[in-house]
C-alpha cells in the first residue's frame, strides 16, 4: 500500500518552535513527530511513502532519511505551497492505482486497513476518515447517509452543525482523483475537490480509535500526555512512576520531575520545584529553584535560577531567561531572545 503524507506547511500555529524546526521533525516525546505517523502506517500495511515537503524540506530529509523500518520514503518538494490537494498532482508520476493521502499534522492510532476495506466494498472513488468531536468549529464537518455516502462537505461552516463527525485528514483515493486537480497552483481537497465528488463515489468511514491534530501548543502537549500514558501505541522507552521520560545524558540534581513530563537528551536541571506536565527539548539548562508547569522549552534554552515558566508558555530555542524572571502563562519567548 502506498501513502502520500502532506507535510509542507510552516507550522505557524506552533511558533516559535517552528521558527527553528520543521514541524514534521519537531520532537514529540523525544522523537521526530512524523516517525509516529510512519510507525502507524507501517502497522497498517503501508510500505511506500511519498512525503510532500516545502518549508525546510532538506532538514526533514536529513532527519528521516529514505527508509523507516521496511518502508521506503521518497520526497516530493513543493517549490510553492500547493494546498492540501496540489501535492497529489505533483506526485502524479509516482502514484499507484490507489493511494492513502494523509494530513501530516495528525497523530492517530485507528485501523486504516479497515478504511481501505470499506473503500473497496463501496467501489468508492474517495473515502474520508471521519472522527466524532465535541466541538466542530475548527473542522470541516461531513454529514453522511446511513450507507456512508457523503451528503455534503461543509468546511468550517459557521452556525449549528448537522453532525459532529469531522474530516480526520486521512483519505483513500483512486488515482483518477489526481486528474481532477489543476497542476501548478494551490488546490484544496476540502473546498474544491471533495464537493465535486458528492454523489459521485465519495464515502465516509467512521474511525474508532485515537486521533488528534497536534498543530497547536495545547494539542502538542495533549498528544505528549497521551503518548506518555499509553493511550497511543508506540515504541517509547519505559516511563518512570510519574509516567515521565528522562532521556540519556541528563543531570537532574534532585529536581522533581513529573507527572507526564519529557526531559530531552543532555539536559541539566538544578534542584528545587522542577518540571510538571512539561516538555524540555534537548540540551536545556535549568537552574536551581525553577518551576516549569505545562510549558514547552526549546532546544538549547537556558533558564537561570528561580525562574518560573507558566502554563501554556513556550521558550524558544537557545533563549536565555535571567534569574528570578517569570515567563507568564501563554507567553512566547522567541529563539535566542534574552529575557531580563
Amino acid at each position: 500500500m502506498q501513502a502520500l503524507v502532506v507535510a509542507g506547511g510552516e507550522g505557524t500555529r506552533l511558533r516559535p518552535l517552528t521558527l527553528t524546526l520543521s514541524k514534521p521533525v519537531m520532537p514529540l516525546v523525544g522523537g521526530p513527530f512524523l516517525s509516529f505517523m510512519l510507525d502507524w502506517l507501517g502497522r497498517n500495511g503501508v510500505d511506500d511513502v511519498l512525503l510532500s515537503c516545502g518549508y525546510r524540506s532538506e532538514a526533514v530529509e536529513a532527519v528521516l532519511g529514505h527508509r523507516h523500518g521496511d518502508m521506503r520514503i521518497r520526497y516530493i518538494v513543493e517549490d510553492e505551497p500547493l494546498g492540501t490537494a496540489g501535492p497529489l498532482r505533483l506526485a502524479e508520476d509516482l502514484l499507484e492505482e490507489r493511494v492513502l493521502v494523509l494530513n501530516g499534522d495528525c497523530l492517530a492510532d485507528y485501523d486504516l486497513s479497515s478504511e481501505v476495506a470499506r473503500h473497496v466494498d463501496h467501489g468508492a472513488v474517495a473515502t474520508l476518515a471521519l472522527v466524532a468531536v465535541d466541538d466542530t468549529s475548527s473542522y470541516g464537518v461531513v454529514p453522511t447517509a446511513p450507507d456512508g455516502e457523503v451528503e455534503a462537505f461543509l468546511e468550517k461552516a459557521p452556525g449549528p452543525s448537522p453532525t459532529n463527525r469531522i474530516n480526520a485528514g486521512a483519505y483513500v483515493l483512486e488515482r483518477e482523483v489526481a486528474d481532477m486537480i489543476e497542476p501548478g497552483r494551490a488546490v484544496s481537497f476540502e473546498r474544491e475537490i471533495f464537493p465535486q465528488l458528492v454523489g459521485k463515489g465519495l464515502y465516509g468511514y467512521l474511525a474508532e480509535g485515537y486521533w488528534i491534530d497536534i498543530g497547536t501548543p495545547d494539542r502538542y502537549l495533549e498528544a505528549t500526555y497521551d503518548l506518555l500514558s499509553g493511550r497511543v501505541e508506540s515504541d517509547l522507552p519505559a516511563r518512570d512512576e510519574t509516567a515521565s521520560l528522562v532521556y540519556d545524558g541528563c543531570i537532574t540534581s534532585g529536581a522533581r520531575i513529573g507527572p507526564l513530563s519529557v526531559v530531552g537528551r543532555h539536559c541539566s536541571l538544578g534542584g528545587g520545584r522542577g518540571v510538571e506536565r512539561s516538555v524540555l527539548h534537548d540540551d536545556v539548562r535549568v537552574g536551581p529553584g525553577c518551576e516549569i508547569v505545562e510549558a514547552i522549552v526549546g532546544e538549547g534554552a537556558r533558564l537561570a535560577q528561580h525562574v518560573r515558566v507558566g502554563e501554556g508558555a513556550i521558550v524558544g530555542a537557545r533563549a536565555h531567561v535571567a534569574a528570578g524572571a517569570e515567563v507568564p502563562p501563554g507567553a512566547r519567548i522567541q529563539p535566542e531572545e534574552r529575557v531580563g
